[in-house]
């Protein structure tokens, strides 16, 4: 039950801030299963791609629709780069060492938070 509620809680955050901000699954619900959870990181980032796919791909894009603050051209052309180019990063995952992909996701979110930070 204890598990339930901390999914719970993981989506309702990352519903929340990729509505807000964008952000859900790389940000907050893979560091939040690897911590909370004690996934590795392959599993939390494979769960969070299962979790994302139905709500922000669509209930949120509707809200951002509505207002009028969508490309629906980049978003066709960066949608179908993702579906090729995903299974060349889930693959890469899959080979290189736990270790590298702890550092190197740690890495690239203190450039994103560093480069959010400074802006442009």
């Amino acid at each position: 039950m204890l598990d339930i509620i901390i999914y719970i809680a993981i989506g309702a955050a990352a519903g929340i801030l990729s509505g807000l901000f964008g952000i859900g699954g790389g940000i907050i619900i893979i560091p939040a299963l690897m911590y909370l959870k004690g996934f590795s990181q392959l599993t939390a980032q494979g769960t969070s791609l299962v979790a994302m796919l139905p709500p922000v791909g669509l209930l949120a894009f509707m809200e951002y629709y509505k207002k009028g603050n969508t490309n629906i051209t980049a978003g066709i052309i960066i949608c179908v780069t993702m579906l090729i180019s995903a299974k060349f990063g889930g693959q890469l995952a899959n080979i290189l060492p736990a270790s590298i992909m702890k550092k190197a996701f740690g890495i690239f979110i203190i450039l994103v938070g560093i480069k959010t930070f400074i802006g442009k």
